[in-house]
């Protein structure tokens, strides 16, 4: 309390007289400190300070000359009170810049909410003289500022950048940022030679995911600094946000992403990207990388790719042979199995695509079919079963009297990663056959449909994408069991068993 009370007395002071610009030093001091009470109240007091003296117009504008330089004769006694005061400003934007990166929340939010303060005050009250009359005078460099203390390359930032996501809604702030984080990436990444950075790219992700780009022009109504001929200025045209939001991205996506990362992005990818980018198929790049990742990555770049493929006219170089070495047995089991074979579906859906391509992909799944929970074969045979209806000239693999009589004389070769070489349409599918013994009974039911002519209306598949175990367990529980047939006889003999030695010598009257 005692220290609040003289920080008060303090800041009184200075505001009060000039005489006593001096004891801003106390202040400042304090702001450098370690006791965090300390820090907090010091931080509050800097607000006050520098936001009255932003107001009263106080500090020195235009290009800052040095603090001996300012105390040459050629400069006023209100110039230099005012260069002075204001390469204190300096010194406290610098440190609340430090304390950004403090071990409490608390002073790092206070410092943010501070420096954010200061620059709404200096959007207001600028300390940039305009170069011509009606030239936008946004404080950019302060702005840069905060956003170098919202990217740590050691810590992650994701509290203080949630924090900061209020200021976004401003159409200037969210342009600043945007061209603040480019330059940013430009500086940080290139010092790492392609190694990344987990804690500085994860923040980067985390300020720049959530960022809501405006559709029309017309939508951009909010701006910080109120400019009388905005229409006239970059930052009021949306053309000019989309192509700093696509450098922004571009550069972020050129550099190696931690393996956790690439889904985040790759997740968000065609809702929050694409459709704000002047060219979404610079893209390519980035999504040929992650495509031949692997796994669940290359599942989640498969929906860029279909975009740019089918949206944007990009030609893809051997894109089905890719997409077939995707098939393996995670594709059943990842978390992202609904969206994969809704595009796997949209994929196979022309009825141009060769039949030996549409074979191989049949074949392969119902091989990788075998191994498959229950809930996922009641969605891939309905899907196969799509497949013949589209591909007539497939059917041959259900329909083969002279093919092989042992599995280990089947053709098909599984191993091979070209499909054109596979012999899939030499085989049959004896995998679906398998099928109709599995012990869940729907799903024998499911795989026993081919045992009949297919009709020519394609199978809804959608409602079966996202089925799950949990579903399967819960339908059979719920489920009402009519009369149960039962086999019964009569207990002959001491163990039950008809014809029993025992019972001819043993009776149990």
């Amino acid at each position: 309390m005692a220290q609040a009370a003289a920080l008060a007395a303090c800041l009184e002071a200075v505001l009060g007289s000039r005489g006593n610009a001096n004891r801003v030093f106390e202040i400042l001091e304090l702001l450098a400190g370690r006791e965090e009470e300390e820090v907090l109240c010091a931080g509050r007091t800097c607000s006050r300070l520098f936001g009255a003296l932003l107001e009263r117009r106080e500090l020195f504008v235009g290009p800052l000359p040095a603090e001996e330089a300012s105390l040459a004769d050629n400069y006023s006694a209100e110039d230099k009170y005012k260069i002075w005061m204001r390469h204190r400003y300096n010194d406290c934007v610098g440190c609340l810049a430090e304390l950004m990166g403090h071990d409490a929340f608390q002073v790092k939010e206070l410092s943010l909410c501070t420096l954010m303060k200061f620059v709404e005050l200096e959007a207001q009250y600028p300390l940039i003289k305009a170069e011509w009359k009606g030239s936008l005078t946004f404080p950019r460099e302060l702005l840069k500022v905060v956003v170098d203390g919202l990217l740590p390359l050691n810590e992650d930032a994701s509290l203080l950048i949630s924090r900061f996501q209020e200021y976004m809604e401003y159409d200037d702030v969210r342009y600043f940022v945007i061209k603040a984080v480019t330059e940013s990436i430009g500086q940080v990444m290139q010092k790492t030679k392609e190694r990344p950075l987990p804690f500085y790219q994860q923040n980067v992700f985390s300020l720049i995911s959530p960022i809501n780009m405006p559709n029309k022009e017309r939508d951009m109504v909010k701006f910080m600094v109120k400019q009388d001929n905005r229409e006239e200025l970059k930052v009021s045209k949306l053309q000019a946000h989309k192509q700093a939001f696509e450098k922004m991205w571009l550069s972020f996506l050129k550099h190696k992403l931690p393996t956790g990362l690439y889904k985040k992005v790759l997740v968000i990818l065609h809702d929050s990207i694409l459709p704000y980018m002047n060219e979404p198929t610079l893209m390519i790049d980035f999504l040929t990388v992650a495509y031949g990742i692997g796994g669940a990555i290359s599942l989640l770049a498969l929906n860029g790719l279909f975009i740019l493929i089918h949206q944007h006219n990009l030609e893809y170089p051997d894109f089905y042979k890719k997409l077939y070495s995707l098939l393996d047995p995670s594709i059943y089991h990842v978390k992202y199995r609904a969206r994969f074979f809704h595009l796997l579906d949209l994929f196979l859906s022309s009825s141009h695509l060769p039949a030996y391509l549409v074979a191989a992909f049949i074949k392969r799944l119902s091989r990788l079919a075998l191994t498959a929970p229950p809930e996922a074969l009641l969605m891939v045979i309905p899907f196969i079963c799509n497949l013949f209806r589209r591909h007539p000239a497939c059917k041959v693999l259900v329909h083969r009297p002279n093919g092989p009589e042992d599995m280990s004389e089947d053709p098909y070769i599984m191993e091979e990663e070209d499909p054109s070489e596979s012999r899939a349409l030499e085989s049959s599918l004896w995998e679906i056959q398998a099928l109709q013994n599995h012990y869940h009974p729907d799903v024998a039911r499911a795989a026993a449909i081919l045992n009949q002519s297919l009709s020519e209306m394609e199978d809804d598949i959608s409602g079966l994408l996202e089925l799950s175990a949990y579903e399967l367990f819960d339908k059979e529980v719920k489920k009402k069991a009519v009369d149960v047939p039962l086999e019964f006889e009569q207990v002959q003999g001491l163990f039950g068993k008809k014809n029993d030695i025992f019972a001819e010598h043993f009776t149990l009257d």
